[in-house]
């Protein structure tokens, strides 16, 4: 069931929509703007209903605030107001709402303009899901892993949850390929995908093909230790696929290499730092014997490491895991 939110502050006004809509939409009703952008950055919704005149941050000004955050932007917003003038509505269109309504306003009318509005974002959102998918192995595609990371990360930064980035390439690929053609290599990279994508939490984490054999994955939510382990049973699960590998006399199949960081975030800083340090975690892999994973716990932002002592590096090959 598609989720509304209605952001007004009469709770007789509030009402009245829901009386309306309850049947065939779950309701979420909040009573400020300020209370209101919260809720819509949290809550998943294919419409807002949104009153103008409000105390404190207006409806244009809210609808300023919804337009300007990521998470928010592409939600469609009706504007419901007593301002029956030209230029507020002219205002409203151009800040981004969708439509604009008038008070008093028949049921008939709201209850046919929001499931026209709703129906056009299922149309869109799929069209967007379709942009954000790779093509050749039905992952998410870059654009998809930028937009899906950043909000995680924002998440993880509010609730002080661990976020680790890892970073896998098949190793030899380009010896692959041009041993058994590209159509093979389409396939192997299909098979390396699903394995991966099988071995993940679809609704918490997000893998995607990062770039021609290069993948990513983001455990969001599991200690350091854990997205170790995590990280190796993804590189299992290419090693038990048993593909054949182009260069037998180093390894018999199809193998990945992993490099992994892993933090409490705190800021885009750390996030930056925790892709160079995946980064370089899979170069330390793909020149240090391949097949395996190169991990790295970065250290709290707050803390000060002297230049010294680096942060601590774990390396786990054919699933001899440390001890933590």
């Amino acid at each position: 069931m598609d989720k509304i939110l209605v952001i007004d502050d009469s709770p007789v006004q509030t009402g009245f929509l829901c009386s309306i809509l309850q049947d065939d939409y779950e309701i979420t009703a909040c009573h400020t703007a300020e209370e209101g952008l919260e809720e819509a950055k949290e809550g998943n919704y294919s419409l807002i209903l949104l009153d103008v005149v409000m105390p404190g941050m207006d409806g244009f000004q809210l609808l300023q605030e919804l337009k300007a955050a990521e998470v928010t932007r592409y939600i469609p917003v009706i504007l419901i107001t007593s301002l029956a003038a030209v230029q507020y509505e002219e205002r409203g269109l151009l800040l981004g709402a969708v439509d604009y309504v008038t008070k008093p306003f028949k049921p008939v009318i709201i209850k046919a303009r929001v499931n026209a509005h709703i129906q056009l974002y299922r149309y869109q959102m799929q069209f967007k899901e379709q942009a954000m998918v790779d093509g050749l192995t039905g992952v998410a595609n870059r654009r998809r892993y930028e937009e899906g990371s950043l909000a995680r990360w924002r998440e993880a930064t509010r609730f002080g949850l661990p976020f680790s980035i890892c970073m896998f390439d098949i190793d030899k690929f380009k010896v692959y390929n041009d041993t058994f053609g590209h159509m093979a290599g389409d396939e192997c990279l299909k098979k390396v995908a699903a394995a991966l994508a099988s071995r993940i939490h679809q609704g918490r984490d997000l893998i995607c093909r990062f770039g021609g054999e290069e993948f990513q994955i983001l455990l969001y939510g599991i200690k350091p230790e854990d997205a170790l382990h995590a990280a190796d049973r993804l590189r299992q699960a290419v090693a038990d696929l048993k593909l054949p590998s182009a260069d037998r006399r180093t390894a018999p199949y199809v193998t990945i290499s992993v490099g992994a960081s892993s933090a409490v975030p705190s800021s885009m800083e750390t996030y930056n730092g925790m892709i160079k340090a995946a980064d370089d975690e899979l170069y330390y892999a793909k020149n240090h014997g391949k097949n395996m994973v190169s991990f790295r716990e970065m250290p709290p932002e707050k803390e000060s490491v002297p230049s010294s002592v680096s942060v601590t590096r774990c390396v786990a090959i054919s699933c001899e895991l440390p001890r933590f």
